[in-house]
């Protein structure tokens, strides 16, 4: 049923066809205080409004409707023009380029497609005022720690989003119902849906902030209309939808807002490499080149996936077809390759990020799979983004042990190909492989501490290293707990070791608690287990302590007092690093500004030793109190230190 509340318009100017006519309506303009037509006859307009006093005056309109591409549209509003009209090569999409003026009012206007018979169509769009200016779009740094939640898994905040709601979008024949494909809840099944929820997040922001976390990054929240697995949200379905198993668009700016109201930044995962099969342009594509091997992929033949060579974006030696297979190929069969060189698609993709930027308030972007798209155009992506919000943050996945592949993606590298990525932050995994290694390898020559040593090291690649991410473990690899084998002080001395690099540390839920993935390691529906406490009827409750283990409230507590003696430490978010090779088991990493000087001690050895302190003369120390951040007992530097256990030490100055 057509949904339209009629007013008043000017409707002469929307029987105009000509060139000149059209250059007509372009010079009328009418305020945004005058009435109009308020009408919502189009299947999908996409982005579903904009903002004014962008930077970039350039706003591209997907339409989605039947045979609207034999439709003439005409808009007639003070400071918007018409600058190109596109036809999809399929009938049923038009792409509409506008010109928004520079002091353009905000407002609603129409835009009305004639059609060949005389009919009209109209939907009205809006053109929103800005919340705040650009610059307060304060984006994630060094000084924060980020805490990593995969939703469904987290927290069930609203038990009635568990069976979801119908979906339902206005067509031309009517109201068309649908229901979302995995609408169950099975706990048992670690690959089903569990109901964790974006309320169940915000219900227990008391306990992140508790905990001394800074920012929080969650796996993303947008429609999976997938059959099953649905619940990790990488296949996504619909780019402008919050998936209504996970809550509401009400819902995620609720927690982005009180988030911010206690200063705790919200970050996005976003994937500009891939979609859901079932993404509803996958049925009806508005271009043969809108994602890659679309001709293999409608014909029914074998699809090419992605080789995964990713070091193919660096290799000046690196063949052309080595070259397509990584950036072209199909990440797994029910995840389409978008096709970025397309530049409708392209557009699509920037202003999509821009949209959920500005709708939000978010303070940064994790986005997915970052080396697999083409490269050029994440440049231009992250470009685009950082220009208009330039102190915004945004990090990329690169899935590398190799420096120098991480390197290559962070602005300001000086790469020989001279390619300029525009990209803030890379994720440390090469660091994350060398801590595992460096505690878990018996002491020698080349193993152990050295790993950290000489991994630390490579930092005179990197261009900024404060500004990368490090983390024990992720969403995609075994908990770190599993993978010191159950071994406590491992995990501390990793978690300890981490959080005081001049880096930007990031936490999966659950480390905290021990959470690990021992019946089945690397299994990813493990790995993202429940948090406990999360559900009614838990037996163990994380988020009051109730029903944990001793080891488990132990790990908790000692992360609590790391994290909120981080915060607060400037010599950690900025201070110089120093550190000096690895001696009798022990390895020693100084953070120091100004007066104030944060000394981190690793000590591998099961039985007291003491080290000769006269080696870290240079560190000007002699003489002075140091507090243990952990018991709060202080010390002396002296001649020597009596390390009488396995484990790290974090003291500081006062």
């Amino acid at each position: 049923m057509k949904k339209i509340i009629i007013v008043t318009l000017l409707t002469f100017f929307f029987s105009c066809n000509t060139k000149e006519e059209k250059t007509a309506i372009n010079s009328t303009k009418i305020s945004s205080s005058e009435a109009i037509t308020v009408a919502n006859e189009i299947e999908r307009i996409e982005p579903p409004h904009w903002w004014v006093g962008f930077k970039n005056t350039k706003l591209q309109l997907l339409i989605k409707h039947p045979e609207i591409s034999k439709a003439t549209p005409k808009i007639s509003y003070e400071g918007v023009s018409i600058e190109k009209i596109t036809k999809g090569e399929s009938p049923n999409y038009l792409f509409i380029d506008l010109t928004i003026a520079e002091n353009t009012a905000a407002g609603k206007f129409n835009i009305v497609f004639e059609q060949k018979d005389g009919s009209t169509l109209t939907q009205t769009y809006e053109l929103k005022t800005r919340t705040k200016p650009a610059e307060n779009y304060i984006g994630f740094d060094s000084s924060d720690v980020l805490y990593l939640i995969t939703p469904d898994r987290f927290a069930n905040g609203d038990t009635t989003n568990d069976i979801p709601r119908k979906r339902s979008r206005i067509t031309e024949s009517g109201e068309k119902v649908t229901m979302l494909k995995e609408a169950t809840i099975n706990r048992k099944d670690d690959y089903a849906r569990h109901g964790g929820d974006i309320k169940g997040i915000t219900q227990h922001l008391n306990y992140i902030d508790d905990m001394g976390f800074t920012a929080i990054w969650s796996c993303p929240l947008l429609t999976n209309d997938m059959p099953q697995s649905s619940y990790h949200g990488y296949a996504i379905t619909d780019y402008y939808e919050v998936d209504p198993r996970f809550g509401t668009f009400a819902e995620y700016k609720e927690l982005a807002d009180k988030s911010n109201d206690r200063g705790i930044k919200l970050i996005m995962d976003q994937v500009a490499n891939h979609c859901g099969l079932e993404h509803w342009w996958m049925k009806d594509l508005p271009f043969k080149d809108w994602v890659n091997f679309q001709k293999e992929f409608e014909n029914g033949e074998k699809l090419n996936h992605s080789n995964h060579r990713r070091t193919s974006n660096q290799d000046g030696y690196a063949s052309k077809s080595d070259k397509a297979g990584m950036a072209n190929g199909w990440f797994v069969q029910a995840m389409p390759d978008l096709n970025q060189r397309n530049p409708f698609m392209a557009t699509y993709i920037i202003q999509n990020s821009i949209w959920w930027i500005e709708s939000i308030g978010l303070s940064g972007i994790r986005q997915d799979t970052y080396p697999y798209p083409d490269k050029e155009f994440m440049s231009k992506w992250a470009g685009a983004i950082m220009t208009e919000y330039p102190n915004f943050s945004i990090v990329g996945e690169e899935w590398s042990y190799n420096p120098l592949l991480i390197g290559y993606w962070q602005t300001g590298a000086n790469n020989k190909d001279g390619y300029e990525s525009n990209l803030k932050s890379t994720m440390d995994f090469a660091m994350q492989r060398k801590t595992v290694e460096a505690l878990s390898e018996e002491e020698s020559w080349d193993k152990g501490l050295v790993k950290i040593y000489e991994g630390l090291a490579n930092d005179f690649h990197y261009a900024s290293p404060k500004d990368i991410m490090i983390f024990p473990d992720n969403h995609d690899m075994s908990r770190i707990f599993t993978q010191f084998n159950g071994d406590v002080a491992n995990t501390k001395m990793a978690l300890s070791y981490q959080l005081v690099l001049p880096r930007i540390p990031q936490l999966y839920y659950g480390t905290e608690i021990l959470m690990n993935d021992f019946a089945k390691p690397g299994d990813h529906g493990l790995i993202r287990t429940d948090f406990p406490g999360g559900w009614q009827g838990d037996t163990a409750n994380a988020f009051t302590g109730e029903g944990l283990t001793a080891e488990q409230k132990d790990m908790q507590n000692y992360l609590k007092k790391v994290l909120n003696f981080r915060k607060t430490s400037k010599a950690i978010h900025e201070g110089k690093t120093t550190h000096f090779a690895p001696f009798m088991g022990t390895y020693f990493l100084f953070r120091t500004l100004g007066d104030k000087t944060v000394v981190h001690i690793i000590n591998k050895n099961e039985k007291e030793i003491t080290i000769d302190l006269k080696r870290y003369a240079e560190m000007n120390l002699k003489g002075k109190t140091l507090t243990n951040i952990i018991t709060g007992k202080t010390f002396t530097w002296n001649d020597a230190i009596l390390l009488k256990e396995k484990g790290s030490l974090i003291l500081t100055t006062k």
